[in-house]
């Protein structure tokens, strides 16, 4: 009898103010090279270092789904009403219980790890998980610089290099 392993599951958490083809680039990277059986796109409806968002909860989630509709391996999830919370300590903590016998990829983008340190009980977000860092441009030799990498390593983090596509959320609210 085949002894089953764990099964892997990425989370890309964001405002997704507007979803994008870098999210589904990395998304689509980190199953290939981890071999991730699932990515989920956790939309919250607000970052707690941003702003407001330009567009609804309501409409980032579905422009979310229709993005990700060719890829049944993308699920896209609001889980902040079902744990009161936008902190990512408590969406992994409840991904945890809800995923069992998995193992756990946070995904974020280089310039996120430059203020990782800032992040609510990031150590623990770092023992729980595997972080897959994906450069950004002009931001890989900061984030190695950075409070978080300089104290958890190679062990926790991850840098993905791969054919970068240069667009964020931000630009895209400009036009």
């Amino acid at each position: 009898m085949r002894k089953l392993g764990k099964k892997k599951l990425g989370i890309l958490g964001g405002s997704f103010d507007p979803p994008h083809v870098g999210h589904l680039k990395i998304s689509l990277e980190a199953k290939k090279r981890f071999k991730l059986n699932t990515v989920i796109w956790a939309v919250t409806n607000k970052n707690p270092f941003k702003n407001k968002c330009e567009n609804s909860l309501k409409k980032r989630i579905f422009l979310s789904k229709k993005l990700a509709l060719k890829n049944k391996f993308i699920k896209i999830e609001y889980y902040e009403k079902k744990f009161r919370s936008n902190r990512t300590i408590n969406l992994i903590r409840f991904i945890e219980k809800k995923y069992h016998n998995t193992q756990l990829f946070f995904i974020i983008g280089a310039d996120n790890l430059i203020n990782f340190h800032k992040w609510y009980k990031w150590r623990d977000i770092c023992n729980k998980c595997k972080i897959l860092v994906f450069d950004r441009g002009g931001y890989k030799l900061k984030s190695l610089k950075s409070v978080a990498y300089q104290k958890m390593g190679d062990k926790t983090f991850d840098f993905i290099t791969f054919k970068k596509v240069n667009i964020s959320s931000s630009k895209l609210r400009k036009f």
